[in-house]
């Protein structure tokens, strides 16, 4: 029984102790459970099991950073929404779109490379290439590619520009933010609002250019004639954009996002973070006091600039965390205030765990790129070009011509009147080139044996047939094979010849059935 000079705790249907319950005595569906011996005694229900976000209102900085970031942003989106209005001639039977997924057609576009179906593993490597090309950035800069390059980052700081454009700098938004509502924040919470909207259509309207010739799409999409699905897309993109980097910001690099979970794989005591050297900062105050006391104050003044820059709004001070990003936007605001008050640069600075290390020691810094060469980074890199070396090679040295051989099954063979013996077979002739090329389908082996197709008739048999394919194209062709009474069951082949400069070859091999074989 409870005491009853305690209350009692119920937490969804279960009464909550903290007094010890024996399992001999409770059986296994009691509705009493017991407080770990590590938890503090409860008194209350919690109000809320997660912390509501807090907003980000981060300060505009100016630095070497701050502008390799405006220029990733600029040079990234420029590839992806322009990237689809480029044109690549391929001759009048291709499309004349630089970069298409052609889904209809089952065909990949890349400038002058057309990879087709049974070609994905060109694609395979290609994200292969990319995800050993994030090991490399990771273990040599740490999540440079969060902070940079990636699409989160990178629209995230775009809506953030235009929070500045429409609310102004870190003061005035929060200023806006805590302000009631009225005809002012009404009129600005609508106009960044309606810009969000903008961005995230024409990125949703950038995506589906992607897969589809793209002045076609854009006339057919205003004109209300495009495919249910081309709508449907931009919709759901649109509200993604907008939601990921116009409201969820860092919680989706922080919460949602798996690569800061699995990079610590790949970072070690040798990889570059940007670090705060506390050995130097500590303890921090202000100028004022540091003048007061020579020697017992750092060189940080705690003016919370790295805080305020933040895109995630993290102190770089409490050292590594979840929520940094490796933008750098910190280093140049801290290098900006140390200039300012006459102390030298790097109180935030890229390092590694060993180089701060020495440094605290006595040695000198560093340079930063030193760090760069090294067993692990150099392993990476080899691997990465060699998976470019050999694609590029099997690029070079494919064949844009394919035969592919299917036998008729039933019946396996047919006698003829004069007791000849009759196979039939269905041949897809692959021509891979952007024009209609002329080819010669052959029997090899078999003698005696002669083959007609559907379009021909049996008196022009011959051990050769040409026939012209169109460009990109897979025709399918019937072949008839017949050979002598007395031929046994066995294997022969189909070659495959396209006539003109460049004479590529293939070959098949496939079985002749006869009478013996089914004795």
């Amino acid at each position: 029984m409870s005491d009853p000079d305690k209350p009692e705790l119920i937490e969804d249907g279960v009464r909550k102790t903290n007094e010890p319950v024996s399992s001999a005595v409770a059986a296994p569906e009691a509705t009493t459970r017991r407080h770990e011996p590590h938890e503090p005694a409860r008194t209350h229900l919690p109000e809320k099991l997660f912390e509501a976000r807090k907003t980000v209102h981060n300060r505009r900085i100016d630095g070497p950073f701050r502008r390799f970031k405006w220029f990733v942003m600029l040079v990234t989106l420029a590839i992806y929404y322009g990237t689809p209005w480029i044109r690549w001639d391929r001759g009048p039977y291709a499309p004349d779109q630089a970069v298409l997924v052609d889904l209809a057609n089952r065909r990949f576009y890349m400038f002058g490379i057309e990879i087709w179906p049974q070609e994905f593993y060109f694609v395979a490597g290609l994200l292969i290439m990319a995800g050993v090309g994030l090991f490399i950035i990771t273990s040599a800069v740490g999540r440079a590619w969060c902070g940079y390059a990636c699409p989160q980052t990178v629209w995230t700081d775009l809506f953030q520009h235009v929070d500045r454009f429409v609310d102004g700098d870190r003061f005035a938004r929060q200023k806006l933010d805590a302000a009631p509502w009225g005809p002012n924040k009404i009129a600005r919470r609508a106009l960044k609002w309606t810009i969000y909207l903008v961005i995230g259509f024409w990125t949703g309207g950038a995506w589906i250019m992607y897969f589809a010739d793209a002045p076609t799409l854009v006339h057919d999409f205003w004109r209300g004639e495009a495919a249910p699905a081309a709508y449907i897309t931009v919709a759901i993109l649109t509200l993604t954009t907008v939601t990921l980097g116009g409201f969820m910001r860092e919680q989706v690099c922080i919460y949602m996002c798996p690569w800061p979970r699995i990079q610590t794989a790949m970072m070690d005591e040798k990889s570059l973070l940007v670090t705060y050297k506390d050995w130097r900062g500590e303890p921090r105050g202000s100028v004022k006091k540091a003048e007061r006391n020579p020697g017992m104050v750092g060189d940080c003044i705690d003016c919370t600039m790295c805080v305020q820059v933040c895109p995630t709004g993290i102190d770089i001070r409490d050292g590594p965390q979840i929520g940094c990003i490796t933008c750098a936007l910190c280093i140049d605001a801290c290098d900006r205030v140390m200039a300012e008050v006459g102390r030298p640069r790097g109180l935030i600075d890229y390092a590694t765990l060993e180089d701060c290390e020495a440094e605290a020691n006595g040695a000198k810094p560093r340079p930063a790129w030193r760090a760069l060469l090294r067993p692990r980074t150099i392993a990476y890199t080899l691997i990465w070009g060699s998976i470019g070396l050999a694609m590029l090679f099997a690029l070079g040295n494919r064949s844009r011509t394919d035969l592919s051989v299917a036998p008729d099954r039933n019946p396996p063979f047919m006698l003829m009147s004069d007791g000849s013996v009759r196979n039939s077979y269905t041949l897809s002739l692959r021509n891979m080139a952007t024009r209609p090329r002329p080819m010669e389908v052959a029997i090899e082996g078999l003698p005696g044996a002669v083959m007609w197709s559907d379009t021909m008739s049996r008196a022009q048999a011959a051990r050769m047939i040409r026939i012209t394919v169109p460009a990109d194209s897979t025709q399918t062709m019937r072949a008839y094979v017949v050979a002598p009474a007395d031929t046994a069951a066995t294997s022969f082949a189909f070659s495959l010849t396209a006539l003109g400069e460049e004479r590529e070859t293939d070959r098949t091999e496939t079985n002749f059935d006869a009478p013996q074989a089914s004795q």
